[in-house]
């Protein structure tokens, strides 16, 4: 297989695992407590990264022993990433999380502007319009859709957004950090950080109730990370960044077309969902500005070399 033919398979393969994440993780919401699904997806990473790690590349371990100050608020940010994100995901649908939770690389961007000192260009304007455009026509769609529980809606909405808030610290820090430092040790202070700060909030009566349906179910929520972000890495060393953004942004769509499948044929374990034409127009909308945003600033990005302790290169 061709170098290019790879990248583009990893990158599928990462768009699909997120692409499913969001509708199983509302199937395991029926089973499984939102804050023991959390930790329990933060415990498994960070044991299997361990074991790949202690296997592989020992010398990335030492981090634990010191955790960089910034890589522990960066693990606590992501921890209220997951947190909003699955509360959000309790009162809404997949297909709506996983729509509204693409604000996150647009204020990433934001971010790039306001602390990296990234300019923006007329394109790059335009993407942010098509999905601002895009969210709005979504929302209204569905709200007008919800004739019982618009408020519950909203809230979801909230949490969601408070979720890629979240997301945006954990990304902005990481992106200083992994110059720095080992990538993968990092992803261990991260993944190990919210697994104890949790332990408090876990429903351990409920553990010892569990089939092994359900523990499957929580094995690969726990692993969606390490496959997902270990997919990615792959793509990026055989095709360029914005490419690889472009088909792993597209994740969203898998999931509506998912969910629409499942309400065709009427499946029993998860609730159908409601969007009109309307509403798959927003979405379509949404993801188009963000991938238009997302691919110009990474071109520009590539095109620019980090001054002194900001250049590529990990502290092993």
């Amino acid at each position: 297989m061709i170098a290019r033919n790879k990248g583009i398979l990893y990158a599928v393969s990462a768009a699909f695992i997120w692409g499913f994440l969001a509708i199983s993780l509302k199937v395991a919401l029926d089973y499984v407590p939102a804050l023991t699904i959390v930790w329990a997806r933060f415990l498994i990473a960070f044991l299997t990264l361990w074991l790949v790690l202690y296997f592989r590349e020992r010398a990335a371990l030492q981090v634990l022993k010191k955790p960089p100050p910034y890589a522990v608020i960066a693990a606590v940010a992501l921890a209220g990433n997951y947190i909003g994100y699955i509360k959000g995901l309790d009162l809404t649908s997949p297909s709506n999380a996983q729509i509204i939770i693409q604000l996150a690389p647009l204020l990433l961007i934001v971010v790039g502007l306001i602390i990296y000192k990234e300019k923006i260009n007329g394109l790059q304007a335009l993407g942010f319009l098509v999905a601002i455009l895009g969210f709005g026509i979504f929302y209204r769609d569905q709200i007008s859709q919800l004739l019982t529980s618009p408020d519950n809606y909203n809230l979801g909405i909230t949490w969601v957004i408070g979720a890629a808030l979240a997301w945006v610290v954990f990304a902005s820090l990481q992106k200083g950090l992994v110059q720095r430092y080992h990538a993968q040790g990092l992803n261990l202070v991260i993944y190990l950080v919210p697994a104890i700060l949790m332990l408090p909030l876990v429903d351990y009566g409920a553990l010892t109730t569990f089939s092994w349906p359900v523990w499957l179910l929580l094995l690969f929520l726990g692993l969606n990370t390490l496959l997902a972000y270990g997919a990615i890495a792959e793509a990026f060393r055989f095709i360029p960044a914005n490419k690889v953004g472009i088909i792993v942004t597209v994740n969203p769509i898998i999931t509506i077309i998912t969910m629409e499948i499942l309400t065709v044929i009427g499946v029993d374990w998860i609730e159908p969902e409601k969007i009109s034409i309307w509403g798959l127009l927003g979405a379509a909308l949404i993801v188009t500005g963000v991938i238009i945003a997302i691919v110009v600033q990474r071109k520009a990005s590539d095109q620019k070399v980090l001054p002194g302790k900001w250049r590529l290169g990990f502290k092993r």
